[in-house]
């Protein structure tokens, strides 16, 4: 291999020939492994379990992500349970018009979150962990807290969408065990992380197209109902519009209701950032990160807001079947469920539940894939035991995949007695965490630019900028902390408490997460004992992409010659 990828050539953007830093080492591209075998390469045999051994002291991860791989993950990769289900007890807690107000706020900060990502993934191409970025721009104790959080997060994710995947299959057959489910859904995963990051790719795409079409199809049937064209056997007959606005009204529980439906918000949102960590696995990630960015923006107006616009117009947030009788998660609590029973549509409840059901799935296997890279990443910058680092020669994380996948044997715990408790107990470690991970994004972009400035650079040296900015990031971080602090007042204040202070229970239930994260800071400190870094401290050189600037003026001289229409399509796709 020559060292310079010919794809990133021809965009102008190549790596790091070498870096002094094995810390912040980080081409993901130019990489010499051994030649195995087709069945050994999709780690279908013994040989594959053996660790790789590469010619460079570098990113041991495959690099087979396609770009239509990293489009999909973009656009349709987090879509799951919190949209899908979520959405009808927040419709519940806040009504329509809050439903759209939080998710349109919420998706405001998530735009602003990935293009800070991509600014930064496209100049330093780490292997593993964006909390990197954390450690290298904010402090190391806190890119430890951050890099352990989101371990835990997906860790925790997957025991939880098991069960959800279990009760979803009970929609149809109640009568079957859901622990039976839990193991074969367990057992799904485990096969689909048997052929690595291709595996997990491939199943990504495809129910990120599946669950895409879905709210296509949700939008369009949506539309027909509200004008009154539904079938005479259900209540979208006759005009419909937007009667449900006006009684029981566009919003419940005042201020509180808003400040309640944030967090989920944040849950359905939560997985948008895998974009950035699958990037590490593309063949080209220079080249497709930034156009899989910008797909985040009609995630965000297309499928959630509209999507959730039609959900506020059909169903009413007064209906009890939003609350569920499911102690757990109810599917037939979901409002696009709801709406296709109301609308009398045969069959359409039970297709839009077996895309729930897909959805669950993905998300399942996104958090096996988020937490293994990122707990081997910790491992190979010595934050956590050594032998999560290892890599077999078909390019798994081998030790921390299987870590990640036996935390998906705490989806039985649900089965006992207190199984509802513990389920509460598990939602509560993983609610927030997302937040955090988001704000340090947007922390660690606005230090870089700070150093980025300091040193001598000018922002004409950046191949690929986030579009607001710092004021993006700023806007980003600022919108978390509002966030941050609705559900602090939530937390004191519950709904169903007449404004009364609810009991520590009702809080940490709430705001678990702040408290682990805090945990997690000062266990970094005190096993690397470094704090805060200056803005002189930080190394904007090491591992930073080497860039063809001849190649990419051209480019951009060339697109600035399109037509305004060209150049609009561009900057949108």
């Amino acid at each position: 291999m020559n060292g310079k990828d010919p794809q990133e050539k021809d965009i102008g953007l190549t790596s790091p020939a070498n870096s002094s830093t094995p810390e912040y080492e980080s081409d993901n591209i130019d990489v010499t492994h051994e030649k195995l075998g087709f069945w050994t390469r999709m780690g279908c045999t013994p040989e594959s379990f053996k660790q790789r051994i590469s010619s460079n002291d570098d990113n041991l991860l495959n690099h087979t992500l396609k770009p239509r791989h990293l489009h999909m993950i973009a656009i349709g990769g987090s879509i799951g349970a919190g949209f899908f289900v979520g959405s009808g007890s927040a419709l519940d807690k806040g009504g329509p018009a809050t439903l759209l107000i939080d998710f349109a706020i919420m998706g405001v900060m998530i735009f602003n979150v990935v293009y800070a990502l991509g600014e930064l993934a496209v100049m330093y191409p780490v292997s593993g962990g964006f909390y990197t970025y954390s450690t290298r721009f904010i402090d190391p104790s806190w890119g430890f807290a951050m890099g352990w959080n989101y371990v835990f997060q997906w860790a925790i994710v997957l025991p939880l969408e098991l069960v959800v995947a279990g009760f979803t299959v009970g929609y149809w057959n109640p009568d079957i065990n859901v622990g039976v489910w839990i193991t074969v859904f367990l057992i799904a995963i485990v096969i689909i992380n048997v052929f690595g990051v291709l595996g997990f790719a491939e199943e990504e795409f495809w129910s990120s197209i599946l669950k895409l079409a879905a709210v296509v199809i949700f939008m369009i049937v949506g539309l027909i109902l509200v004008c009154g064209g539904g079938p005479s056997r259900g209540i979208y007959s006759e005009y419909w519009g937007a009667r449900l606005w006006y009684d029981p009204g566009a919003f419940k529980n005042g201020f509180k209701g808003v400040c309640a439906v944030f967090v989920t918000a944040a849950f359905a949102f939560s997985g948008t950032e895998l974009v950035g960590l699958a990037a590490a696995e593309a063949e080209n990630p220079a080249k497709a990160l930034p156009g899989a960015i910008k797909q985040v923006f009609w995630r965000i107006t297309l499928f959630y807001i509209i999507g959730l616009l039609f959900v506020g117009l059909l169903v009413s947030s007064t209906d009890d079947r939003l609350l569920g009788a499911n102690p757990f998660i109810n599917v037939a609590a979901s409002p696009f469920v709801i709406a296709a029973k109301d609308a009398g549509l045969i069959g359409y409840d039970s297709f839009m539940n077996f895309i729930i059901l897909v959805s669950v799935i993905s998300i399942g296997n996104s958090g096996v894939y988020g937490g293994s890279r990122t707990l081997t990443a910790l491992a190979e910058q010595g934050y956590a035991p050594k032998f999560f680092a290892y890599i077999d020669r078909s390019g798994r994380p081998l030790f921390s995949t299987i870590a990640i996948l036996l935390f998906g044997c705490l989806g039985y715990v649900t089965l006992s007695a207190s199984g509802p408790i513990v389920f509460d107990w598990l939602l509560a470690l993983s609610g927030l965490a997302a937040l955090f991970t988001w704000g340090s994004i947007c922390l660690a972009h606005i230090r870089f630019r700070k150093a980025w400035a300091h040193q001598g650079h000018t922002l004409d040296e950046i191949p690929f900028k986030a579009v607001f900015g710092v004021y993006g990031s700023y806007a980003g971080l600022i919108l978390i902390f509002l966030v941050l602090v609705a559900q602090f007042y939530i937390a004191l204040y519950p709904l169903g408490k007449m404004g009364k202070i609810g009991n520590a229970e009702d809080f940490f239930k709430q705001y678990l997460a702040l408290p682990v994260v805090i945990v997690f800071w000062i266990c970094g400190y005190f096993w690397k004992r470094t704090g805060w870094l200056r803005t002189s401290q930080i190394d904007v050189d090491t591992g930073r992409r080497e860039v063809n600037w001849q190649l990419i003026n051209a480019t951009r001289a060339e697109i600035a010659s399109y037509p305004a229409w060209k150049r609009l399509g561009y900057f949108l796709f």
